[in-house]
């Protein structure tokens, strides 16, 4: 019985290292962000980088008319976001603040596009915004590179 305790000791503080966290945060990076890049991909013409296409345009004035914004705005608006904050994501710079915008895409989207996706999608994309708000992208990141110089010179 002592083995099995003292091996399962071993595990534990494997899986509690700063490294494992470090690998698990940036799964989770990964995981959100590929989720809104390609939502944010299929809104533009294949092939360009940044051309809002059409059936976006008559998505917004459509299906998705709830949304509070001017459907001008908001196709555009969207699609940057889904755009700028996985890339932040993805190398771990202004990680709590993508999370937190892309939280709140989120919750547009279910509030006002597909309210009855809430356990089927969005509950997962929140909790994926909520590891990263509350713990950070973890040592693999650019956000630690930055508060490890921070904290040295401070």
């Amino acid at each position: 019985m002592q083995r099995i305790a003292s091996l399962d000791d071993r595990i534990v503080t494997l899986l509690a290292s700063r490294t494992a966290e470090s690998v698990a945060l940036l799964l989770v990076r990964v995981a959100l962000a590929g989720i809104f890049w390609r939502a944010g991909r299929s809104k533009v013409v294949e092939g360009s980088w940044f051309e809002i296409s059409d059936a976006t345009r008559y998505l917004f004035e459509n299906d998705y008319s709830a949304v509070p914004l001017p459907p001008e705005i908001a196709a555009p608006m969207a699609t940057m976001a889904e755009h700028l904050f996985p890339a932040l994501l993805l190398i771990g710079l202004a990680t709590r603040l993508s999370a937190t915008a892309l939280l709140g895409m989120t919750l547009v989207i279910q509030f006002f596009v597909y309210p009855e996706a809430w356990w089927a999608t969005h509950i997962l994309w929140v909790a994926l915004a909520a590891v990263l708000i509350v713990r950070g992208g973890g040592a693999l990141s650019i956000d630690a590179i930055i508060g490890g110089r921070r904290r040295k010179r401070g």
